[in-house]
């Protein structure tokens, strides 16, 4: 962030003028793209069935539309700081908009799942350009500080995942392909509103090397958010990837408990975790919310051949994760000392992985053995998250004094 940016902040908190909803005009139209790329995200949750019935594809292979995308964005972030410092950051995020535009229209005309998994890797690109974009041009561009301004970030991303299955579930009880076409149309709209509400933000000085989120990931604090992300991502991938499959439900019906699942971790990330932040601090707070997910997750293990169990937990779980998000993405920003840009590219990269290998892994789980052992494993897999974090919490000592100063 450049030090003219850095001093009009400072002025605006003096004048007391620093509430997260007084933001200049950029920050709400990144907002505004962000509900939308989001919504992305929940609108295949409901189709996972109905695509594996039409297409004649295991859940395994359905499972793959999550990898590819999670697998390509985690990997492109390497490479969005080193794009966006040279096109700047306007053009970064109307070139991601118009990739996912692209690849989710050319998945919804596709009729082979193989071509659908390749296409959502495509979408999985220009999801990366956008979202690492996105958080740091937020947290740069906001009056209001960084923990704030991540909060706004956390709640556009509960409300786009909490709306994406409701319409979901609404254009996939049409037909399996209009969740596509609807994310084609949405992002359109995000394009053109990127494209005239958002005034040109001049491009770092510097250019930055695509080296960058490497050198980052020295910082042991980053690192250590970045592990514990890739760990605890194989619980909530599970959850978003193989869940819909022991529900039993419709497409409606899917809908339906995503929304709640997405709403109670919009109102989480936002109204709650804070006074976790306050009350605990980070890591403990983490610590805990991260314990209770897992614990979520084995009663979903146990409760496998009872669709009502894996419902309400699916919902209650939004909870957890809403907290965490929220807490974990802003201790990330202030866990190592370079540009924003590069620190989220480089914990993304990170957790990403986790986030590609779960889906797939989750349904040969259940192939291999049976339908519990996926939530057993994703259970596991977050509680070694919580023990990695909390035995290497010495490394994040400063973050939430850090924090209250800003």
């Amino acid at each position: 962030m450049s030090s003219s940016t850095s001093q009009y902040q400072e002025i605006e908190a003096r004048s007391g003028k620093s509430g997260i909803l007084n933001q200049p005009i950029a920050v709400w139209a990144i907002v505004f793209a962000s509900i939308i790329s989001f919504m992305g995200l929940g609108l295949v949750d409901p189709i996972l069935p109905a695509i594996a019935e039409k297409l004649h594809a295991s859940p395994s292979q359905v499972s793959l539309l999550f990898t590819s995308y999670n697998l390509v964005t985690g990997v492109a972030m390497l490479i969005t700081g080193f794009v966006s410092s040279r096109l700047g950051t306007k053009w970064t995020l109307i070139t991601g908009i118009f990739m996912i535009i692209i690849f989710a229209g050319l998945a919804g005309s596709s009729n082979a799942i193989s071509s659908i998994v390749w296409f959502r890797g495509g979408w999985g690109l220009g999801n990366a350009l956008f979202i690492a974009t996105a958080l740091s041009a937020i947290v740069g561009l906001s009056r209001s500080g960084t923990a704030k301004a991540i909060i706004l970030y956390e709640a556009a991303l509960g409300v786009g995942i909490a709306i994406g299955p409701l319409l979901g579930g609404e254009l996939g009880s049409i037909s399996w392909r209009g969740p596509f076409f609807g994310v084609s149309v949405l992002m359109a709209l995000a394009f053109f509103f990127i494209l005239f509400m958002m005034p040109n933000v001049p491009k770092p000085k510097k250019a930055i090397p695509i080296s960058a989120p490497f050198k980052a990931l020295a910082f042991p604090g980053l690192l250590t958010l970045g592990v514990t992300a890739f760990l605890y991502n194989f619980g909530m991938f599970t959850l978003m990837a193989y869940a819909p499959f022991v529900m039993h439900l419709d497409e409606h019906g899917l809908g339906y408990v995503f929304f709640g699942w997405g709403l109670l971790l919009a109102i989480t990330s936002v109204f709650v975790a804070p006074k976790f932040q306050s009350w605990l601090g980070s890591v403990k707070s983490i610590c805990i919310v991260l314990t209770l997910f897992a614990i979520t997750l084995l009663v979903m293990g146990i409760g496998a051949d009872t669709p009502k169990v894996v419902i309400i937990a699916v919902i209650v779980s939004g909870i957890f994760l809403g907290i965490n998000n929220t807490l974990i993405t802003t201790a990330v920003m202030e866990s190592a000392p370079v540009e924003r840009s590069v620190t989220s590219a480089a914990y993304s990269f990170v957790r990403f992985l986790g986030g590609a290998a779960a889906p797939y892994l989750a349904g040969k789980l259940a192939e291999w053995y049976n339908a519990k052992v996926p939530f057993y494993f994703g259970a596991a897999m977050v509680l070694i998250a919580v023990i990695f974090l909390f035995a290497r919490r010495h490394h994040l000592a400063g973050i939430d004094a850090a924090e209250s100063h800003h």
